[in-house]
């Protein structure tokens, strides 16, 4: 005889009442987005305007031009001819494989998102750094954030907002914003303390050693956290394809729905592309504004 297992005898739910718990909880989201699901819509409409004009600014400025924007921005940040060089030719790659669309489109999104994830998350950061009570209450919900399953976010969002841009937006965005947070509160503790009592020495007030002393020293790893921002959001513009957002996700859905490996590659290579972009341009930018602020430090 086949010995009782000990799960047999842990106390379960009733299968009943599980089921009631769940449709109860379905029920009262669907009364909530009812009742303000056009509002909330309607909070979001001027970041959905910013949005559909500059994706259709990227669209409509003639190619050459918009190559030219990106690769002066690329030499202002890097000062780097070989990172420059090589992002031309990999845009130009794009472009010639019929990508150009979809890869501005695709820009347009993490742009937007990468902003709106700064605005956000480093002012959260700050708040975090300056209260251990807000750092106890943000920072089990980042843990909640950044281990759900991405898929997860798509639920919700798609069931106030239903599809199309704005619930990409949102889902890119709360996938995205942890690391910026995380990065911004640890820069900013990890300033050493005697600075600090440096600057209080001199009279500054709470304030002025904010944005004076602890923004500057921390912005490296302030960087870091908006550079893992970024590749959280490309990496999320797959997952968001399937609630309609266009650009170089789409044809990587239906790559792996139709079996088009040829497809699937070019336009993962094309995400591959933009991620070493935006890896290596905030990398160079950040390691450029640091060596600045030492030699103003040494002046």
């Amino acid at each position: 005889m086949a010995e009782k297992s000990w799960l047999q005898d842990f106390p379960q739910m009733e299968r009943g009442d599980l089921i009631a718990i769940r449709k109860t909880l379905d029920g009262a989201y669907r009364d909530f987005s009812r009742e303000f699901g056009d509002t909330i819509e309607a909070f979001f409409d001027p970041l959905l305007t910013f949005l559909v004009w500059f994706e259709q600014l990227l669209l409509q400025t003639p190619w050459w031009l918009v190559l030219a924007v990106i690769v002066g921005l690329v030499w202002l940040a890097s000062r780097s001819w070989k990172l420059t060089a090589g992002i031309t030719v990999a845009m130009l790659a794009i472009g010639y494989f019929g990508m150009w669309d979809n890869t501005m489109r695709t820009l347009s999104m993490i742009t937007v998102c990468t902003f709106m994830a700064i605005l956000l998350g480093i002012p959260i950061g700050i708040i975090m750094a300056r209260s251990n009570r807000a750092q106890s209450v943000i920072t089990p919900v980042l843990d909640v954030m950044q281990t759900m399953p991405a898929f997860v976010y798509l639920i919700p969002v798609v069931m106030l907002l239903g599809i199309g841009k704005v619930p990409g937006l949102i889902a890119v965005i709360i996938y995205a914003i942890p690391p910026v947070i995380r990065l911004t509160n640890l820069g900013i503790r990890l300033v050493d303390k005697e600075v600090l009592e440096a600057a209080t020495a001199y009279g500054a007030s709470s304030t002025q050693r904010l944005f004076g002393v602890q923004l500057p020293l921390a912005m490296p790893t302030i960087m870091a956290g908006i550079n893992q921002t970024i590749m959280m959001a490309l990496a999320m513009v797959v997952i968001a394809s399937m609630i309609g957002v266009k650009g170089l996700g789409q044809p990587v859905l239906k790559s792996i729905t139709n079996q088009y490996f040829t497809l699937g590659l070019l336009n993962g290579l094309a995400i591959v592309a933009l991620a070493i972009m935006f890896d290596r341009v905030s990398q160079a930018w950040a390691k450029r504004s640091q060596k600045h602020l030492g030699g103003a430090g040494h002046a």
